[in-house]
C-alpha cells in the first residue's frame, strides 16, 4: 500500500490557533506523521470556514504545491517553504491538479479555474464558468489583467480533474459532473447537491456525497455506497457539544463530513471524513478495508488527499 498525504481544516478555530495541517499517513502500518501545522493569519474569523486550513495538494518535480483559501504555496518535499504565489482571482480555493505543465486551481469565489504556468511560475490563464440561457458556458480570461469575472460563488465549484479528454469540474451547486473540452461545457451526469471531489473513474463517477455522509461510485446501472466511519461519543475529543465554537461562527462539530478522495489502484480508493479520518475502500468487494484515525476532534476535517510520491521525511 501507499503513503497518503492529507490536508485538513479545523472548523471553529480562533485567531492564533492551529486551523489546519498536513499529514503523511502510511496506510499499511497505520502510522501518521504531522509535517506541517498552519496558524497563519489573514483569516476572516467571524464567518464559518473563513479561509481556514490547508486545501488542495499537487506535485511537480521536487515541488509540493498546497493552496490556502487565497494563495498558492510551493514547498520542498520536506516542507520547507519555497515561494508564495497570489492572484486577485484566488478566492475560496479548493481542488488543484497538474496537467501538461499547468497547475489548475478551482477558485470557488469567482466561479473560475486559474492556470499556473509551472515553467514560468505565473498565472497565465483563467476560465470563468457561468450560467447562460443555453446552460453553463466556459469563458477564458487573462488573470494578469483586471478584465476578469467579478466575485461570486453561485456554482460552489470545488472539484477538478484533468486528463486527455479535458477538464472535469463539479461543485455543490452544479448538480452534475461537467467536462470542459477547450470549447464547450458539457454536463456528463447528474449528481446530488453538495458533492465534493467528483472525478471519472473506471466506467463511472467517483465522488463524495457530503449530504449523505458517504462516498459513492455511480454508473448508468449501479450505485455503490461506502458510508463514512462513525465514532462513539466517548471516543471524540475537543470541546464539549455546545462549546465547540470558540470563534462564535456557527462552525460546529460534525461527524461524517466527507471530503478528500484519491485512487490507490484499479479497485481501491481512499476517502476522507471528519473527525480527520481516511478510509480505504475496495470497489470490487464492496468492503471497507481499514480506516486510519488522524484526529478525534470532529471540528478537524480532511480537505484533500493524494498519493505521496516522495520518500517519507524523517
Amino acid at each position: 500500500m501507499s503513503v497518503v498525504v492529507a490536508s485538513t481544516i479545523k472548523r471553529g478555530s480562533a485567531a492564533g490557533a492551529s486551523h489546519g495541517a498536513i499529514y503523511l499517513v502510511d496506510v499499511a502500518k497505520d502510522r501518521v506523521a504531522q509535517v506541517l501545522d498552519w496558524k497563519a493569519g489573514g483569516v476572516n474569523w467571524s464567518i464559518p470556514g473563513g479561509g481556514r486550513g490547508l486545501r488542495g495538494i499537487a506535485f511537480d518535480g521536487q515541488r509540493v504545491f498546497v493552496t490556502v483559501a487565497d494563495a498558492l504555496f510551493a514547498f520542498t518535499p520536506d516542507f520547507e517553504l519555497l515561494a508564495v504565489y497570489r492572484s486577485p482571482y484566488l478566492a475560496k480555493c479548493h481542488d488543484i491538479a497538474c496537467f501538461e505543465r499547468t497547475l489548475y486551481i478551482v477558485c470557488q469565489g469567482f466561479n473560475a479555474v486559474l492556470g499556473f504556468n509551472l515553467d514560468e511560475n505565473r498565472f497565465d490563464r483563467g476560465l470563468h464558468i457561468k450560467r447562460t440561457s443555453g446552460g453553463l458556458q466556459g469563458s477564458p480570461f487573462d488573470p494578469q489583467t483586471a478584465v476578469g469575472p467579478g466575485p461570486g460563488d453561485s456554482l460552489g465549484l470545488n472539484s477538478l480533474w484533468c486528463d486527455s479528454r479535458g477538464m472535469f469540474l463539479c461543485g455543490s451547486g452544479v448538480l452534475g459532473l461537467l467536462l470542459f473540452n477547450a470549447s464547450s461545457v458539457e454536463r456528463l451526469v447528474t449528481l446530488p447537491r453538495g458533492v465534493h471531489n467528483a472525478r471519472p473513474w473506471r466506467d463511472g463517477v467517483l465522488f463524495n456525497d457530503t449530504g449523505a455522509h458517504a462516498t459513492r461510485f455511480l454508473t448508468p446501472t449501479a450505485n455503490r455506497v461506502f458510508s463514512a466511519p462513525r465514532y462513539p461519543e466517548s471516543v471524540l475529543s475537543g470541546a464539549a457539544p455546545g462549546e465547540d465554537d470558540p470563534a462564535g461562527t456557527g462552525d460546529r462539530e460534525q461527524q461524517g463530513f466527507v471530503r478528500g478522495l484519491c485512487v490507490l489502484d484499479d479497485s481501491t480508493f481512499v476517502a476522507g471524513s471528519s473527525p480527520a479520518t481516511i478510509a480505504l475502500h475496495n470497489l470490487d468487494t464492496m468492503k471497507t478495508i481499514k480506516s486510519v484515525t488522524i484526529a478525534t476532534d470532529p471540528r478537524q476535517s480532511i480537505h484533500s488527499l493524494a498519493i505521496w510520491p516522495y520518500a517519507v521525511p524523517d
